[in-house]
């Protein structure tokens, strides 16, 4: 999938250098759970990292969700910095939007004017229009490298269904209004169905807290025993995955919970990422 975003990374920057007025354009995509923003700018060849706490404009538009558009003497005091960094480079205003995804921005853009600029309602909505279509564009390539590592459907799983959760701190929240649901239509409710939702909550919140990155949700239901797993791509740092076969040292005290509701839980580590799971037996209807 890298390639695929060095791809899009470079067909939207030379899109929005094409803008009038625009010496310099960036984009940054939201990474490890909102901790960072991966950076790259038209007028270089390599990513970057951004701690989400820098003050800057993008890590501004993309907490918010709001654009921040003007010319450099009117920005926020706070951003000085920027300002002066900026007017040495040649720049006179700057547009700086989110990229919109379904719960919160998925990153942002940065936009270098040479000149001063009006930033009507037009232009806003000209830029607020580009921001949407190339966030659009990043979704759908996420979404197709999802089903690529989906796993092949399983005709002998009456019950089975996907999900891809984006590297996003709401993703756990998104998780369980799909496994509510889900087993809401697999005639599952009571007990079983709020256990469920405690320990996904937990399997989901580590993924985005150790890997940094996407991860699957797969639920299935079969022969009384309901089985949900989180695979994401990223490794733990810091852990010895060969002699190190605990999973609750792995993942810390959060997943104790898991280990005292589940009738079975556990995590496997490869070259790929780690696969997390637990099961719970389900009384039949």
């Amino acid at each position: 999938m890298s390639g695929d975003v060095d791809s899009l990374a470079h067909a939207a920057l030379r899109e929005l250098t094409g803008i009038p007025g625009v010496r310099r354009a960036a984009i940054a995509l939201v990474e490890g759970g909102g901790r960072r923003l991966r950076f790259r700018s038209s007028d270089g060849d390599a990513w970057c990292h951004i701690d989400a706490y820098d003050d800057v404009p993008l890590t501004l538009v993309v907490r918010t969700g709001e654009p921040l558009l003007a010319d450099l003497d009117d920005l926020p005091a706070r951003f000085a910095g920027v300002v002066a960094r900026q007017r040495g480079e040649g720049t006179c205003a700057m547009a700086t939007l989110p990229l919109p995804g379904r719960d919160a921005p998925i990153g942002g853009l940065a936009l270098y004017y040479a000149a001063e600029q009006p930033f009507d309602a037009s232009q806003r909505q000209q830029l607020e229009a580009t921001a949407a279509r190339i966030a659009e564009a990043v979704r759908r390539l996420r979404s197709a490298a999802a089903r690529a590592a989906s796993p092949t459907a399983d005709d002998t799983v009456p019950h089975r269904a996907t999900l891809r959760l984006e590297d996003d701190p709401r993703a756990a929240s998104r998780a369980r209004r799909f496994l509510r649901e889900l087993l809401k239509s697999w005639d599952v409710d009571g007990d079983v169905l709020d256990t469920a939702e405690l320990c996904l909550s937990e399997l989901v919140t580590n993924a985005i807290l150790h890997a940094g990155t996407e991860s699957l949700l797969t639920v299935s239901l079969e022969r009384g025993v309901l089985h949900v797993e989180v695979r994401d791509r990223g490794a733990t740092p810091g852990i010895d995955l060969v002699d190190d076969d605990d999973p609750l040292r792995v993942f810390g005290r959060g997943l104790q919970l898991v280990d005292a509701l589940a009738d079975e839980w556990g995590a496997e580590h490869d070259d790929h990422g780690t696969r997390s799971w637990f099961d719970l037996e389900v009384a039949a209807a």
